[in-house]
């Protein structure tokens, strides 16, 4: 089963340099899971300033510049791994070096039949 795995934290919680051996850290453990056949995807995202939010309702689409929800963790990047199960999931969110100083939300991902072969 696939899991999404979203790392939250304080997006100021980290030096460049301690950000720089997380970055370290998570491509490692990327080629761990890669070895294992458990690695789909990972990627850090850019601070929270450079986002964008879209609404659409009532057929007008509304474009605001900032995250979805102001809170005091931001979404700050993600594995997604193939797992047996949640116990496997958690197994592997917690090798996420940003579990350390923030959450791992785990969420399974529901399989859609139609959609595009992924590379």
């Amino acid at each position: 089963m696939k899991y999404l795995l979203l790392i939250y934290m304080d997006e100021n919680a980290m030096s460049d340099t301690e950000r720089e051996h997380c970055y370290g850290e998570s491509a490692q453990l990327a080629q761990d899971l890669h070895t294992q056949g458990q690695f789909l995807a990972t990627a850090p995202l850019h601070p929270v300033a450079t986002a964008t939010s879209v609404q659409v309702r009532d057929g007008k689409s509304l474009v605001t510049d900032g995250p979805f929800a102001e809170t005091r963790e931001q979404l700050g990047g993600f594995f997604l791994v193939n797992a047996q199960d949640l116990d496997e999931a958690i197994a592997i969110a917690t090798r996420i070096p940003g579990a350390k100083v923030g959450t791992v939300e785990i969420r399974p991902v529901i399989e859609v039949t139609g959609l595009p072969a992924q590379p």
